[in-house]
């Protein structure tokens, strides 16, 4: 436990470092459990779950569920009720939950976990099973908000409803577990189709921090340049996805060509790469914090200019 201390009222306040928490994983899975809760609260040491739902998914189809609704040891207060629909009366003859996490548990077994926002409902259930069964949850998990993000960081929000229109998802979220966990589902296959139908490498986007190159990586080998060229000596910055290379690739060139690399915008910046995907979609207002901060600059006079993939490499093909 982490102790704190505040002087001021001599107040110690503890937090659980769950040191025995299941890891992230690094590949897309084809069986898994999506898991999804409902709880009084945000704060596991203060409040309760009041419901949970956990789907068994194999080959990416549905094929067992557990489910249930969990009486609380306090009441449920209104704002929850409005919120998820569960009231009291509705968990008054439910089970508690010393009695529901051993049965959840053997649903579950060592299944990797899929869901929403996963580290909420992780350390509710890891918190619980301390509490109650003085045993640890460590099942390592796959975060669908987490992928949404990285895949798609032009979203202003990756709340799961708002993906869920986005996307054209057949499932809606309802504050409810099992609908909310066939809406993660549902989310899950559509990232994972994306990743595959884009020929994105699934291990920069899993893992982003431990595979994500920056401009200050990209060092070209070439001693000479042609002064003349475009993008000689210019300051380039890369958003979204490009179609025909990886960033890395596109970094390489900018800098085989006597470009300069930069991971930001800013007013020294020469040109804005916007990926083909990522040009598209500004045609509907999605656009990234990146063009946005360009296109001020450029209103400002900033001598700077917005391209898409495809005039980029237009731009290399120049004699």
């Amino acid at each position: 436990m982490i102790n704190i201390s505040l002087n001021s009222e001599n107040i110690s306040f503890q937090r659980p470092i769950r040191e025995h928490k299941g890891k992230k994983v690094s590949q897309l899975i084809d069986d898994y459990i999506v898991l999804d809760i409902e709880t009084t609260g945000l704060d596991p040491y203060f409040d309760e779950i009041i419901e949970i739902c956990a789907l068994k998914i194999s080959g990416d189809n549905i094929i067992d569920q557990y489910s249930t609704l969990i009486k609380p040891e306090n009441p449920i207060d209104d704002f929850i009720t409005e919120l998820t629909g569960i009231t009291n009366d509705m968990v008054e003859n439910a089970p508690d939950i010393k009695c529901v996490l051993p049965t959840f548990l053997s649903f579950v077994g060592d299944s990797i976990i899929i869901g929403h926002n996963i580290h909420f409902d992780i350390n509710f259930i890891y918190d619980k099973c301390v509490d109650h069964l003085k045993m640890y949850f460590g099942n390592g998990f796959l975060d669908t908000m987490r992928i949404s993000r990285h895949l798609f960081p032009e979203i202003s929000s990756h709340r799961l409803i708002n993906l869920a229109f986005e996307f054209n998802l057949v499932s809606k979220p309802t504050h409810r577990a099992l609908s909310d966990c066939k809406c993660t589902h549902e989310l899950y296959r559509y990232l994972k189709k994306y990743i595959t139908d884009n020929n994105i490498d699934s291990s920069s986007i899993l893992n982003p921090k431990k595979n994500r190159i920056t401009s200050k990586d990209i060092i070209s080998q070439k001693s000479s340049f042609d002064e003349n060229h475009p993008l000689y000596g210019k300051i380039c910055v890369i958003t979204g996805k490009l179609d025909k290379m990886s960033r890395t690739e596109a970094m390489q060139i900018i800098a085989d060509f006597g470009g300069i690399n930069f991971d930001r915008v800013t007013k020294d910046t020469d040109y804005l790469i916007l990926g083909n995907n990522a040009y598209c979609h500004t045609i509907k207002d999605g656009k990234s914090t990146k063009q946005k901060k360009a296109e001020k600059y450029i209103l400002e006079g900033v001598d700077l200019s917005i391209i898409s993939e495809n005039v980029f490499y237009d731009m290399l093909d120049l004699d």
